[in-house]
């Protein structure tokens, strides 16, 4: 415990500026000098407010979070939250927080960051007004939308009000976006860009209004929002109103307790982010810098608080301005600038490329005597990390060839290395390529997770990873030492590179690919956990071509299997299983739910909805699985593969069959899609589904490819996904009848299959393979390599030698053999395998998992 007369800071507000400035006192060693108070607002520690929405996409709260509980206890911070600072005492220097707690300070840092701004209109705080800028903000819309709501409008067309838009279409609103100047994006992209960013969102089913403002809220009798007025003269209506039109500085305190503050808001800070009292400091989006600017980006924000770290602890450290440069994904868009993106410059000259068919444009702002200055990206920015980076030099092509598409005419590939030491490659954390080098060759790192670790480069908005891999990649070929891209320490192939070789020469077994193309040392060898379920899984997806087994269970492949793969189930974490049959579309008769119910039942087994519209069993013992699934294989269920690397569902709204919105037979498509792709092998598992409007209840977007329908037909998705790092799909073709839908279904899964690393997610493959989504769109649907005639016969011999695994299982003495949970005591159940009830169900036992699981005497544990 720290003596009273330790120095104390107190940090008021804890966001991601306010947890960095922490993280940074840590590095220092203030932490251990210092008592450290941090006073909340918010009922949660910091979290990651750049991905605030991808909580609609399926992050959880806890996933957004920035904060380590261990970091809070291990460094003795006093974190305080639903408590935030009332009062500031600068003559006493005390801080009095809402509670009535008040603690005296010797450095008090502000990190109040911002408030959203809602305009003065009429009805502003009528029930189903909301901001979007908390996560309790999120949960109160989504509540909202889904107890009340069927139209929403986001007032406000920048970057938050997009992503806005986006998570109220994504809970199932016909969406409208309302955005006062005459294009979206205005403090981002010039008139070009925003006329090929307004296509593209057309084209994603929402409705922009553009140079209107709006005049009211109206609302019904019972006080609740019915619609909006607009400058123009229009009534839009709607149940539900986001403001998301700007954020102002949080500086209440500052301005109560006497601090100077801007003439439009901020507190006024020094280069040392010190207030106009030297003991206090203000950092973030609250900070009027003394460049007479209010900084509303992260970065900026992080190097405030190391600024004000380092002058705490008595290091030369200044801010005076920083890079306002952003990359983000926008409903799916890619939008990007940098530099003087607007050519504000005297005697600049713009060099554009704009393509209205594919939404991209691509502008870049050179100098007179060559020098790039800035520039704005839309629909692809790939080049975004090397072309800001080159911002304020001279580039070593010209211009017009950074601009145009791969292939249509740059003499030569524009990569990191044409970038000085000098040039930062991570603004988030303001690391040179200089650095990145030095991690490589004087740290001795030689990955890009090693690189990050050591740099922080890549771990803020990430946007910087891709020139990362290719800067290490670089600094290691220059030393001589060749970037290793193989699978494992058994193979110097990669993945992509095993497939091809499996299916040129039809190898049909591990060790045969082992023993002829594995590294020397690794032929004749057993090979590893790595490469056993990556090649098993490239063998099962090529099995109807090789002449392999196509069962997982078969001889050689049964050895190479996951634990999930190995019982046909997955594993869960009391050393039972659960059983998951298909149930195609969502759609089950009653007869088929009784069987369900008989069998959960009868076996004393756990029964849950999923999300994906299929009814988990859970509590199995492994003994018990084959006489589950006969009964289940006899009532016509099959396996649903929860437990593989494959296609798990299609999800489906009623679509048009039942919804008075419905378009299309949503329901059809997807048990049509699901009974084709059944048991497809894959490098990572695939979900799907399928939405009859554009209410999108289906959440298409968020799946490896998601299908949502439109009046002219179908518009297919690709690359999305939730889970820790959600990404909304991108869309690779619209308007497809039946036919050429499941054409380009067949050809986009084969080519992922046949090109991506091992346990790569659609959406990772799709931001890595070189080209992006418009080279898998060239591939898929204009066949530029020539293969489609291929990808097609692949599918084909997929569907047509498709047969469940379960029904074939219970058919086969030997492999039901394996299911047993000892093996020279087959009669014999696990008996750590426990249950105690709840809400009239079961749950594992876990207390007794921690006694520890002893086999039998003599055993073989599974």
């Amino acid at each position: 415990m720290m003596s009273t007369d330790t120095p104390t800071i107190v940090l008021v507000g804890h966001g991601m500026v306010g947890q960095r400035f922490l993280e940074a006192l840590a590095e220092r060693g203030l932490t251990a000098t210092h008592r450290v108070v941090v006073l909340c607002e918010e009922p949660r520690p910091a979290y990651d407010r750049v991905r605030l929405t991808s909580y609609f996409s399926g992050r959880t709260p806890d996933e957004l979070s920035l904060t380590d509980a261990g970091f809070i206890a291990a460094h003795g911070i006093e974190l305080h939250l639903r408590d935030p600072a009332e009062t500031i005492d600068r003559a006493a220097r005390t801080v009095t927080a809402r509670s009535g707690l008040t603690v005296a300070y010797d450095t008090l840092v502000l990190a109040t960051g911002s408030v959203p701004f809602v305009p003065p209109v009429p009805g502003r705080d009528a029930e189903g007004c909301f901001v979007y800028r908390t996560i309790e903000d999120l949960l109160a819309i989504e509540e909202f939308a889904k107890a009340r709501a069927t139209t929403g409008a986001v007032v406000g067309g920048g970057l938050l009000g997009l992503e806005a838009a986006g998570a109220l279409q994504g809970l199932g609103l016909a969406t409208h976006i309302v955005e006062f100047a005459p294009r979206l994006m205005p403090a981002q992209v010039d008139e070009g860009g925003g006329a090929a960013l307004l296509r593209t969102v057309r084209d994603l089913g929402l409705t922009v209004h553009t140079g209107t403002g709006t005049q009211e809220i109206v609302t019904g009798a019972d006080g609740a929002v019915t619609g909006m007025r607009l400058s123009d003269g229009s009534e839009l209506p709607t149940d539900l109103v986001v403001f998301s039109a700007g954020v102002r500085p949080r500086d209440r305190l500052a301005r109560d307790t006497g601090l100077t503050v801007g003439e439009r808001g901020g507190i006024t800070v020094d280069e040392r982010c010190r207030t106009s009292d030297p003991r206090v400091f203000a950092i973030g989006e609250c900070a009027l810098a003394s460049d007479g600017r209010v900084y509303g980006l992260v970065a900026p924000g992080y190097e405030m608080a190391e600024t004000a770290a380092a002058t705490i602890a008595g290091t030369d450290a200044g801010f005076t301005g920083a890079d306002l440069s952003t990359k983000l994904k926008l409903l799916g868009v890619d939008v990007a600038s940098f530099g003087d993106a607007h050519g504000t410059t005297a005697g600049c000259l713009d060099v554009v490329y704009s393509d209205s068919r594919s939404g991209t444009y691509r502008k870049l702002v050179v100098g007179p005597d060559g020098e790039l200055l800035g520039g704005i990206l839309v629909g692809d920015a790939d080049a975004y990390g090397t072309l800001r980076a080159l911002t304020g030099s001279v580039p070593p092509i010209a211009p017009e060839h950074l601009v145009l598409p791969a292939g249509t005419g740059a003499p030569v590939a524009l990569g990191p290395s044409a970038l000085p030491d000098s040039a930062v490659v991570c603004s988030c954390h303001n690391v040179t390529k200089g650095t990145v080098r030095a991690a490589v060759t004087e740290h001795s790192r030689t990955t890009v997770p090693e690189v990050k670790k050591c740099t922080k480069a890549g771990t803020g908005c990430g946007s910087c990873v891709r020139v990362l891999g290719q800067l290490v990649d670089e600094e290691l070929a220059a030393h001589g030492v060749e970037a290793d891209h193989g699978l494992c320490g058994c193979f110097p192939q990669t993945r992509e590179e095993l497939y091809e070789i499996v299916l040129a020469l039809r190898i049909s077994s591990y060790q045969a690919l082992l023993d002829r193309y594995g590294r020397p040392g690794a032929r004749g060898g057993d090979g590893c956990e790595v490469c056993k379920p990556a090649v098993a899984s490239v063998l099962a997806s090529l099995a109807a071509v090789t002449g392999a087994s196509g069962h997982v269970l078969d001889g050689e492949q049964a050895a190479l299997q996951d634990t999930n793969d190995h019982f046909l189930a997955n594993l869960q974490r009391n050393g039972s299983y659960s059983i998951v049959p298909r149930v195609p579309g969502g759609e089950i008769t009653p007869e088929k739910l009784i069987v369900i119910g008989e069998v959960a039942r009868d076996f004393g087994l756990y029964t849950k909805i999923t999300g994906g519209q299929r009814i988990d069993l859970f509590g199995a013992r492994v003994e018990q699985l084959p006489l589950i699934w006969a009964r289940l294989v006899d009532a016509g269920f099959e396996s649903g593969h929860a437990y593989g690397k494959a296609l798990r569902t299609v999800k489906s709204c009623v679509g048009r069959t039942w919804c008075r919105y419905g378009v299309q037979d949503s329901v059809r498509m997807a048990i049509d899609l699901e009974l084709r792709y059944r048991g497809l092998r894959s490098p990572h598992k695939l979900k799907s589904a399928v939405s009859g409007c554009a209410r999108e209840c289906a959440e298409a977007r968020s799946k490896d490819f998601g299908v949502i329908a439109t009046a002219g037909g179908w518009n297919l998705w690709v690359g999305g996904n939730g889970g820790a790092t959600p990404r909304h799909a991108d869309l690779l073709a619209q308007d497809l009848g039946d036919a050429e839908l499941i054409r380009l279904i067949d050809r986009f899964l084969m080519f992922y299959i046949r090109t991506a690393d091992r346990l790569e997610r659609t959406s990772a493959w799709l931001e890595r393979i070189p080209g992006g989504l418009g080279h898998v769109r060239d591939v898929v649907v204009h066949d530029s390599l020539g293969i489609c005639e291929e990808l097609d016969s692949l599918m084909a011999a997929h569907v047509r030698a498709y047969r469940d695994e379960w029904a074939e299982t219970i058919r086969d003495p030997e492999r039901l053999a394996r299911f047993v949970s000892f093996v020279n005591a087959p009669g014999t159940p696990d008996p750590v395998v426990g249950f105690v009830p709840e809400r009239d169900q079961i749950k594992p036992d876990l207390p007794l998992l921690a006694i520890g699981r002893r086999p039998l005497e003599g055993s073989a544990q599974r």
